[in-house]
């Protein structure tokens, strides 16, 4: 292999952005992914019927809007925006809609009007985003920190039952955060939904136009333009292969673990580090819209469903003590509300399962649908599933069906995958991991691309 100055493996967002950002410092870089396709989990494909594109794990991309290491780079994609970003509906009302406004959202809240602002409001500022995604940094709006901070620490249950007095409030703060794949108890869970309702309320909860496929696609173009070389198809047993003075490792701890020597003790931290459950996704191709009961639904590109808060709270639950919902909290994304070039009437869903779990959860998400949008089944035309086994296989980064790349615990938001000042440097010299398994965590973002990236630089002037 020829002589380069940066090798990146893995081209998830993450391994993208610190290879673009490497690149852009005027080092030479090589990309080496081991699939055929580069992006990771922003990969895009025809999964039920031809011309029917499909995004395979992400789909809505808040995060690469707000993101420091995305929103400047001036990608040749273009973000398509549905009327509302999230929608939550209800048996017996009207649904929640989560609107771009944050007043208008709130307007829905009634008595807790007031409350909604003074919450998910707090977070509707670039710096605090900023903070957050660099949660080792010194705040940049510390007084907008410390606020959320007195919110965001709390489990989402507490927050929603003491925070809020109707359901509707309730429930759109628990939709928002169950992204987490944690029990709704724990800490910290009021503070990522939190953060996913002011991020729609701050850049919307768009689609790439055509494809999560192209944003990776404008990243590997990016690096190529500034002078990199990317290579799909090559499979990185042992990082002795890789002559280079810094590495890139866009890979799980797991991963990392098993291609190279490490020294004992931070092999076991290693192996300390905890995934979290996994997912059981669905891809439908249907002949039309789908038929919500509240026809608002239709507007939105994302879909909570689950109901109240204390039934999301209950199949949250189950899932953390290792068992699978029978009514679980489904995550549902209407592309075709937001980008009609995706072939037609495509839809995307998945609920949360143990990790590893091969249960096929097909029959509990589309009865969930058809709770809310009764003759659902009638509207597909074909079908594609994958469990947490199959997800895995996709990307070996997804630990277990674990697309968020570890457990997003409290503990694991500052210890991930190690305890350390600069958490992406190894103990190999010129070696850093900067996946999902470092701080911030998982999403699309490329922070953790971003902050190793930026400390391989100054550690190697």
């Amino acid at each position: 292999m020829a002589r380069y100055d940066a090798v990146v493996v893995g081209s998830g967002p993450n391994g993208l952005v610190g290879a673009v950002t490497l690149a852009a410092a005027g080092r030479k870089v090589l990309l080496l992914e081991r699939a055929e396709q580069f992006g990771g989990g922003l990969r895009s494909r025809e999964l039920t019927l031809p011309g029917h594109v499909h995004d395979v794990c992400a789909a809505v991309l808040p995060m690469a809007l707000a993101s420091p290491a995305m929103r400047d780079l001036g990608l040749d994609v273009e973000f398509a925006h549905p009327e509302v970003p999230a929608a939550h509906p209800l048996d017996d009302r009207p649904a929640v809609l989560v609107h771009r406004d944050a007043r208008r959202t709130a307007e829905q809240f009634g008595r807790d009007r007031g409350a909604w602002l003074r919450t998910i409001g707090a977070t509707t500022s670039f710096p605090l985003v900023d903070t957050l995604l660099s949660p080792l940094s010194l705040p940049k709006a510390p007084l907008r920190a410390v606020r959320f901070g007195a919110f965001g620490s709390l489990p989402a249950t507490t927050l929603g039952r003491y925070g809020f007095r109707t359901e509707e409030a309730r429930a759109a703060l628990a939709g928002m955060a169950a992204h987490t794949m944690l029990d709704l108890r724990a800490p910290i869970t009021a503070g990522f939904g939190m953060i996913l309702a002011g991020l729609a309320h701050l850049v919307g909860w768009p689609l790439v136009r055509g494809g999560s496929q192209r944003l990776a696609d404008a990243l590997v173009a990016r690096l190529r333009e500034l002078g990199g070389t990317a290579v799909a198809g090559h499979h990185v047993r042992d990082l002795r292969e890789l002559d280079a003075d810094v590495v890139l490792l866009d890979v799980s701890p797991k991963g990392f673990a098993g291609m190279a020597e490490l020294p004992a003790g931070y092999r076991r931290s290693l192996e300390r580090f905890r995934y979290g459950p996994g997912v059981f996704k669905v891809d439908w191709a249907l002949d039309g819209p789908v038929p919500w009961r509240d026809p608002a639904v239709a507007r939105a590109g994302t879909v909570h469903l689950g109901g109240t808060m204390a039934e999301i709270a209950l199949s949250e639950a189950e899932v953390a003590a290792g068992r699978h919902a029978a009514r679980p909290y489904v995550l549902l994304v209407q592309p075709y509300a937001a980008d009609p070039t995706r072939g037609g009437f495509t839809l995307w869903a998945y609920c949360h399962v143990p990790s590893g779990s091969t249960r096929d959860m097909t029959s509990a998400i589309e009865a969930q649908i058809e709770r809310f949008a009764p003759g659902f089944r009638d509207r597909v035309l074909a079908r594609h599933t994958m469990d947490s086994a199959a997800m895995q296989a996709h990307d070996v980064n997804y630990v277990g069906g674990d697309i968020n790349g570890g457990l997003s615990s409290l503990l694991q938001f500052v210890r991930r995958p190690v305890w350390s000042p600069a958490p992406w440097r190894t103990p190999l010299p010129g070696v850093y991991l900067c996946s999902a398994s470092t701080p911030p965590g998982g999403g699309v973002h490329g922070m953790g691309g971003f902050h190793a990236a930026r400390l391989a630089l100054a550690n190697n002037r």
